[in-house]
């Protein structure tokens, strides 16, 4: 830590519990600083894959923007530190909600909590990426084709069983992508558990987990981050079957209409909303299917990686049906 200042004494490191596919310590320093190293993870990785440099930038150029993240303090390249690339960010106290039905907090508390995502997620794709120095963080034009071209590739090479509403999808997508209106800053991964919240306030201070992030399509974003009303409680932890204004939180059409509103982009029509939520569980059902292929092959070290993997079914069926509203729009 001799590259940062204030940093002499006894350090602590502890483990983030949760899912992050790159590792992140808690840094203690004497009790009395905390900070954040986020790391590749050990072994042999694709070339692309757990990019901390491009998180670290990202969260660099977003610093003071208007988006809450945890203030960048130091990339580290050398491998021979830790093992492999790492950066160091502030320690942000708050709270992690991992249930988006908010059961522990207030009617009064979901509802502001709701609205700060609809306003943080706004702001995020309303920055000037150009200005911010990201103008090459990723290619702009043709975001949703190019995903729809290599997750049906992911999902052709880790195939165990033949899913008729995957092969729907992989046959209707192309066609029917909407035309993209706007280039954006995209998190990737926008959901309530990669937030973390104030102490007591109902507002974000911090956005984190920046790994997905490029410059894209805001609406397949914001579609992405919207998964939550399509899939139910169990085993999705999502809001389906829920009497959200009973319980204070915005039903699905009320909380899209805000976003939309607050981007200039209320006239988007209902055919190419269910265009984009039928990609986005096309994505996530491939990446389940990658999952259930490691469990094939013996290489899934996730202990619930079958549950997991069996969802893809499900998750494609809950897509062709988006597919077949659109058709019918």
């Amino acid at each position: 830590m001799g590259r940062l200042p204030d940093c002499g004494g006894v350090l602590t490191i502890e483990r983030f519990r949760g899912g992050q596919s790159n590792p992140t310590m808690v840094l203690s320093i004497d009790g009395r600083r905390r900070l954040v190293l986020r790391k590749k993870p050990d072994g042999k990785l694709l070339p692309s894959a757990h990019a901390v440099d491009r998180e670290f930038r990202v969260i660099s150029a977003l610093w003071d923007s208007g988006v809450p993240v945890a203030r960048p303090r130091l990339l580290c390249e050398d491998e021979s530190i830790v093992g492999t690339m790492f950066y160091v960010m502030d320690y942000v106290p708050g709270r992690s909600f991992w249930e988006p039905w908010l059961p522990d907090v207030s009617q009064e508390t979901r509802r502001a909590i709701y609205g700060e995502l609809n306003r943080v997620i706004a702001r995020l794709h309303g920055l000037d990426f150009g200005a911010l120095g990201l103008s090459d963080f990723g290619r702009p034009t043709d975001y949703v084709a190019r995903q729809v071209k290599r997750w049906t590739t992911q999902y052709r090479a880790s195939e165990t069983e033949r899913i008729a509403a995957m092969d729907d999808l992989i046959a209707w997508l192309p066609a029917n992508i909407p035309a993209q209106r706007r280039s954006a800053l995209i998190h990737g991964d926008y959901r309530l558990d990669n937030m973390i919240v104030h102490p007591i306030e109902p507002q974000v201070v911090a956005v984190v987990d920046w790994e997905l992030s490029t410059i894209g399509d805001p609406l397949a974003d914001f579609a992405y981050h919207m998964l939550s009303w399509t899939f139910p409680q169990s085993p999705f932890r999502g809001l389906q079957g829920l009497d959200l204004p009973e319980i204070g939180i915005p039903d699905a059409s009320a909380y899209r209409d805000t976003y939309l509103r607050a981007t200039n982009q209320d006239d988007l029509s209902d055919r190419d909303w269910q265009a984009y939520l039928a990609f986005c569980l096309f994505r996530v059902a491939a990446i389940r299917q990658g999952i259930m292929k490691r469990v094939v092959e013996g290489t899934a070290s996730n202990p619930h990686a079958r549950e997991a993997g069996a969802l893809a079914r499900p998750v494609a069926e809950m897509g062709w049906a988006c597919a077949t509203r659109a058709m019918k729009l």
